[in-house]
């Protein structure tokens, strides 16, 4: 049995994706695990690898049929939805983890952003993402429930 030979270029763009898929999720996770939340520094990374790697997979497989790379990003959407949902706790009527389950959806976007080339969307993201977490928390009413409920 003869295994595929891989090109060098691919191996180096894949490579390279996932790694820039990596580090845009790293303050991501930084931030969330600051925060002592449940998906940390771990989870962010994996999520934008996983999501990245789906879509080049995708990209590989499915090259010049559309919609079946649509299917595999609406299968990913829908993923990383269900991932985020094991984010939120409710408890005695207050609801904990509904940013953390928004900045893992986010990120799954991000991963998907890098495999499609589309820094410039992945890196906004990233910054939006981070910059909600970490500046508009102080506007957040903390009279609904406990500190840092989200």
């Amino acid at each position: 049995m003869d295994l595929p030979l891989v090109e060098l270029s691919v191996l180096v763009k894949n490579l390279v994706s996932i790694a820039v898929a990596f580090l845009l999720a790293l303050p991501l996770g930084w931030e969330r695990e600051q925060s002592e939340r449940s998906a940390g520094l771990r989870t962010f990374p994996l999520v934008a690898m996983a999501s990245c790697g789906y879509i080049l997979i995708a990209e590989g497989v499915l090259a010049g049929h559309p919609e079946g790379t649509a299917r595999v990003v609406e299968g990913l959407m829908t993923g990383m939805g269900f991932i985020g949902g094991g984010a939120i706790l409710k408890s005695e009527g207050t609801v904990r983890g509904t940013a953390t389950a928004a900045s893992l959806w986010n990120t799954g976007a991000i991963g998907a952003a890098v495999a499609f080339d589309r820094f410039e969307i992945a890196v906004l993201l990233t910054i939006v993402n981070y910059a909600t977490l970490r500046w508009l928390a102080r506007f957040k009413d903390t009279q609904a429930g406990p500190p840092g409920a989200s």
